[in-house]
């Protein structure tokens, strides 16, 4: 799809699939780094971008990460409809100036010697970001992201709760979880989901959804 922009916001819409679209912006829509995602209308009220994008008629859910809005509807309507609607809440949002009121930086990352090994070092400093940055909000969906190994500088996660099985998981996967923790350690080169997803109970997302 073509870009959405004005004079000062570009955007660019990224369709996935009729129920799923992707909308890349110049500059960032989540001020903490990590993935932030909304089910319905009354979790969205946390966030004052995400409740502008619930209040478009047919949206089902939210994820915002880093400079990326992914959005999910249902329904017939056509993304070329909605885009234009998602674009205008988003510069709204950031010509606000909500972006620095909506969340609060991320605690600093803890202080690791630097004789110890370097998959201390990451697993410590990674721990550190699921603790604080990413857990909390996946948590509100009941789904949790556990580390279970750290191999060179390749992360190994496991996604557990609502998060197992879930058709947003690839999408909270690539766009959450690993930019905030390549962000906050750049040592990481590759971030690898060890969830066997088919084996999930309660996913938040159905896949088919």
């Amino acid at each position: 799809m073509n870009a959405i922009q004005d004079d000062t916001i570009q955007i660019k819409a990224h369709v996935q699939d009729v129920a799923r679209c992707q909308f890349v912006v110049d500059r960032p829509v989540s001020a903490s780094g990590g993935a932030l995602q909304f089910g319905n209308a009354r979790e969205a009220k946390k966030h004052p971008l995400a409740e502008m994008i619930f209040g478009i008629g047919g949206v089902t859910g939210v994820l915002l990460s880093g400079n990326v809005v992914t959005v999910v509807k249902d329904g017939d309507d056509h993304w070329r409809d909605l885009a234009g609607q998602i674009g205008k809440a988003t510069r709204a949002y950031l010509k606000s100036g909500a972006l620095t009121r909506a969340e609060n930086p991320p605690d600093p990352l803890p202080a690791i010697s630097e004789d110890a090994p370097l998959e201390a070092q990451i697993r410590a400093r990674v721990q550190h970001v699921l603790d604080t940055e990413i857990n909390p909000g996946v948590a509100a969906h009941s789904g949790r992201i556990s580390l279970i190994a750290v191999k060179g500088t390749t992360l190994y996660i496991q996604m557990s709760g609502g998060c197992q099985g879930c058709g947003m998981a690839a999408a909270t996967l690539k766009q959450g979880v690993e930019k905030a923790i390549r962000q906050a350690v750049p040592e990481v080169t590759e971030v690898l989901d060890a969830t066997d997803h088919a084996a999930g109970h309660d996913p938040y997302y159905s896949a088919g959804k």
